[in-house]
């Protein structure tokens, strides 16, 4: 284990989030608050002890796939006791854990909250929360490798590693363009969405928390209502930018090159507007009594099932009043989830649509033995690897799923409560159903259950391997001494 490599790479990740604590200073001085201080002290911590990990230089910068999942999934978790540290030492969250909880459903893109009254977090508060979002949507780590230069010729494996979806590849040959390509991309939208909603008369602070939240498809609001307070227009931008950001972000560089036909060659994309556009049919002839015009309720409708689908987990409904036909759809989308190589959490479509082609291929080969097909998809036959990797990816999400359900029965809730408050965190989504629903939040589940929720969100984000790694006795032994610097094959 490349031990040094890894503190280098956390140092970078603890001074990349100090320089992004200076933004609720400025927040807290434009507004007169004094809670820009912690923000500012927290902020000089964190790059103090980046600093510090960064003095020694690694002699080996190797970077293989098991130092790429541990380095991820490390800095995720150090990036979130920072993140927490400014709403505890303020007393705006009183309890640790609940900060750390409210810090990883933030940076995880979930969006579930264990604050009773979001409107009383001061200015500088509601910007970081809103921006956790927006750091995490895109990955900090590509954030880095976007404006850091790492030799080593293996940095792709820290894409692998943080970024959603069955498999990621370069756009360009060098990982720092693709990087930067990504997030100038992931920018440009964002800008795009706040001056839309500035335009449409949202407050200027407003819609750039609106845009945070729906750039990184977290869900965290500033008013306790979610987004239903907004006018018909706001709710329409957000609805649109929440599927814009669930799809592939290489559907945009293609358009970006003016290789409009390699984009809409992605077979994924196509899938994804369809569950949207069957979903939202379905649900709207669900609900359209409990609306007082058919135009009202295809926005409802249309807005709940972007959110959900994207996991960004905004609402301006109630959903959980909604007829049983209408949740168990919203529930399957909680499961699908957005696109591969997006800022959306779930299993993603992708994986959906290998499965179903690996059902029918199994199907064909009862009815015609001796036939011998392989699983297309985009255009070409799929690698054994990847169809692997979604098995196994299957798998594992089922027996976390399982276990994070059992272990929540301990609080003793009700069982749908228990079962969608692991479903809504271990898809990034947000609410759940019954207690945990769109009007409800997180806050009088016991510590231990907010611990394995935590657990499922970041499981959830980093695509389950890079987190469950960390737990391998072996990986534990060569972190804790500095394991071996020869690696027999590279990955």
């Amino acid at each position: 284990m490349n031990n040094s490599m890894i503190r280098i790479i956390i140092g970078h990740i603890m001074k990349i989030e100090a320089a992004f604590l200076l933004l609720p200073c400025i927040v807290a001085l434009i507004y007169g608050e004094s809670e820009g201080w912690t923000y500012l002290a927290v902020a000089g911590c964190a790059a103090i002890g980046g600093s510090i990990l960064g003095l020694k230089k690694p002699e080996d910068k190797t970077l293989f796939l098991k130092e790429g999942c541990v380095t991820t999934a490390l800095s995720w978790i150090v990036m979130s006791l920072i993140g927490a540290a400014p709403f505890y030492f303020t007393g705006e969250i009183p309890k640790f854990v609940d900060a750390c909880f409210e810090t990883v459903s933030g940076f995880t893109t979930t969006g579930s909250t264990i604050l009773n009254d979001i409107e009383n977090l001061s200015h500088a508060s509601l910007f970081w929360r809103s921006g956790t979002h927006w750091i995490g949507g895109m990955g900090v780590l590509v954030f880095l490798l976007s404006i850091v230069s790492l030799s080593g010729g293996s940095t792709i494996n820290l894409m692998k590693a943080e970024s959603p979806g069955p498999s990621v590849g370069k756009l360009v040959p060098k990982i720092k363009a693709s990087a930067r390509y990504l997030y100038l991309i992931y920018a440009a939208m964002t800008f795009t969405e706040t001056l839309l909603l500035v335009i449409g008369g949202c407050p200027i602070f407003d819609s750039i928390t609106l845009a945070f939240g729906t750039a990184g498809t977290g869900g965290f609001a500033i008013k306790g209502d979610s987004v239903a307070g907004y006018s018909a227009y706001i709710q329409w931008v957000v609805t649109v930018f929440m599927i814009l950001f669930g799809i592939n972000f290489n559907v945009y560089y293609f358009i970006l090159i003016r290789h409009i036909k390699d984009a809409f060659k992605i077979e994924e994309v196509r899938y994804y507007l369809l569950v949207i556009l069957s979903s939202i049919v379905i649900i709207f002839i669900n609900v359209r009594d409990l609306f007082p015009s058919a135009g009202e309720a295809i926005r409802h409708t249309a807005f709940q099932v972007a959110s959900i689908i994207t996991t960004t987990g905004f609402a301006t409904v109630d959903f959980d009043t909604w007829n049983t036909t209408s949740k168990i759809v919203l529930i399957m989308l909680m499961f699908i989830g957005a696109c591969a190589g997006s800022t959306g959490g779930g299993i993603k479509v992708s994986r959906f649509v290998i499965i179903a082609k690996t059902i029918r291929k199994e199907i064909n080969s009862y009815i015609h033995p001796r036939s011998i097909k392989k699983i297309i998809y985009d255009g070409k036959p799929a690698e054994h690897v990847m169809i692997r990797s979604v098995n196994v990816f299957m798998a594992t999400y089922i027996l976390i799923l399982s276990i994070s359900v059992f272990l929540m029965s301990f609080e003793g809730e009700d069982l749908v409560t228990t079962v969608t408050s692991v479903i809504t965190c271990i898809n990034n989504i947000g609410p759940g159903l019954n207690k945990l629903g769109p009007t409800c939040n997180f806050g009088f589940l016991s510590g231990f259950s907010k611990i394995v929720l935590m657990f499922d969100m970041l499981a959830g984000r980093l695509e389950l391997f890079p987190l469950v790694m960390l737990f391998h006795p072996r990986l534990i032994k060569e972190l804790l001494i500095c394991g071996p610097k020869k690696h027999s094959a590279r990955v």
